[in-house]
C-alpha cells in the first residue's frame, strides 16, 4: 500500500532505485516485478512506470555501478595486480548492485551491455596506464578473473571461495591479475 506521506520527486526516485537494487539482487532480473519493487518502495506501481518507463529502463538506472578503481599512476607496476585484487574484494563485498547485475547478465541483453560498458570505460583506462599495449585483451582477461571471483564468492557462494579470508583471496588472484597486466602469452 502506498504511503499517504508526500515525498519529493528526487526522494521518490531514489526510493524506487534503492528498492529496485535490493529486489534485483534478491530475485534477479527475470523474477523481479514492478509491483514488488513498488511495494518495497511503498509507492503505487504507476509511479515506477512514470519515473522509469519500464522494467528494463529501471534496471539500467538501478545498475549504475562505479568500480571506483584506484589511481595506479604512482604505484610500482609490480604491485598493481595485488592492489586491484584487494580493491575488487573490498569494493564488491556485499554490493547488491553488482549481484543484481551479475544475475541479470546471465539472461538479459541490457545487463550484458551494461557490464561490457562498465568494464570498458572503467577498467580499460587503468590497464592503459600500466600496460598500453593490448589494452582490450588485458582488460578482458582481468574482467574474467574479477567477474569469476564475484560470481563464485557473492552470487553462487561456492563454499571454498566464500571461506577464504580477504587476504587469502587477494594472495591467490593478485598474481593472476598482475600476469594479465604485465605478462606475455605463452
Amino acid at each position: 500500500m502506498a504511503s499517504d506521506k508526500p515525498r519529493s520527486s528526487a526522494a521518490t526516485k531514489e526510493s524506487i532505485l534503492a528498492a529496485a537494487r535490493e529486489r534485483f539482487a534478491e530475485d534477479g532480473y527475470e523474477r523481479a516485478t514492478i509491483r514488488a519493487i513498488a511495494a518495497d518502495a511503498d509507492i503505487d506501481p504507476s509511479m515506477v512506470m512514470r519515473y522509469f518507463g519500464n522494467k528494463e529502463k529501471l534496471f539500467a538506472a538501478a545498475a549504475e555501478f562505479d568500480l571506483r578503481l584506484p589511481d595506479v599512476t604512482d604505484l610500482p607496476v609490480e604491485e598493481v595486480g595485488r592492489r586491484l585484487a584487494g580493491h575488487v574484494v573490498d569494493r564488491w563485498d556485499g554490493d547488491e548492485t553488482l549481484m543484481a547485475l551479475l544475475r541479470a547478465a546471465v539472461t538479459n541483453a541490457t545487463a550484458v551491455e551494461r557490464m561490457r560498458e562498465i568494464f570498458a570505460t572503467q577498467l580499460g583506462p587503468v590497464v592503459a596506464k600500466v600496460a598500453p599495449d593490448r589494452v582490450g585483451t588485458r582488460a578482458g582477461l582481468i574482467a574474467t578473473q574479477v567477474l569469476g571471483i564475484a560470481l563464485t564468492r557473492y552470487v553462487l557462494r561456492l563454499p571454498p571461495v566464500v571461506a577464504m579470508s580477504r587476504d587469502e583471496l587477494v594472495a591467490w588472484i593478485g598474481p593472476t591479475l598482475q600476469r594479465y597486466l604485465t605478462g606475455t602469452p605463452g
